[in-house]
């Protein structure tokens, strides 16, 4: 493990705290990087809950809001006030779906699509930084472990049931 890595976590700050705290600190400092870049990149109006929609949009037809929102692990109602922002924004449009006129489908929009484009070159870079932060091998249990942890930690639904 690099020097740097265990000097940190033998740090009282970090290693009194509850590993939910440090994935959240971590989440936070990797995603504000990311809505850094994208501001930079002109698409200074993205959230990091846009993340919760775009990431499942990227590359499909469209989806319906509910199950925009089971994939999210989000209630309906909060994604559909997310989605609302987005089509506000201009990222995502709705457009009715070809298989059932009532239903609306949530489909990425021209300037979706280019921030789409400026987020996946942000992560890629990112990831660089994480590799070259880390190690190879380190980076490589890292991604292991959280993997491990998303699937084999229970989970809650949207509901919080």
């Amino acid at each position: 493990m690099p020097e740097q890595f265990v000097k940190l976590m033998q740090e009282r700050r970090f290693r009194d705290q509850p590993t939910s705290a440090l994935l959240r600190d971590s989440i936070a400092q990797l995603g504000s990087e990311i809505l850094s870049r994208l501001a930079r990149a002109g698409f200074p109006d993205s959230r990091p809950g846009h993340g919760y929609v775009m990431g499942h949009l990227m590359g499909g037809q469209g989806i319906r809001l509910t199950k925009l929102a089971e994939l999210a692990r989000m209630t309906p109602q909060a994604m559909g006030e997310l989605v609302d922002n987005l089509e506000s924004l201009g990222y995502v449009e709705r457009r009715p779906d070809p298989s059932d006129r009532r239903a609306k489908l949530i489909c990425v929009a021209p300037k979706g699509r280019a921030s789409g484009a400026a987020a996946r070159a942000a992560v890629a870079e990112q990831e660089e930084k994480l590799r070259k932060l880390l190690g190879e091998a380190d980076y490589r249990q890292l991604r292991a472990l959280l993997a491990r942890l998303i699937e084999n930690y229970p989970t809650v639904s949207a509901d919080h049931s």
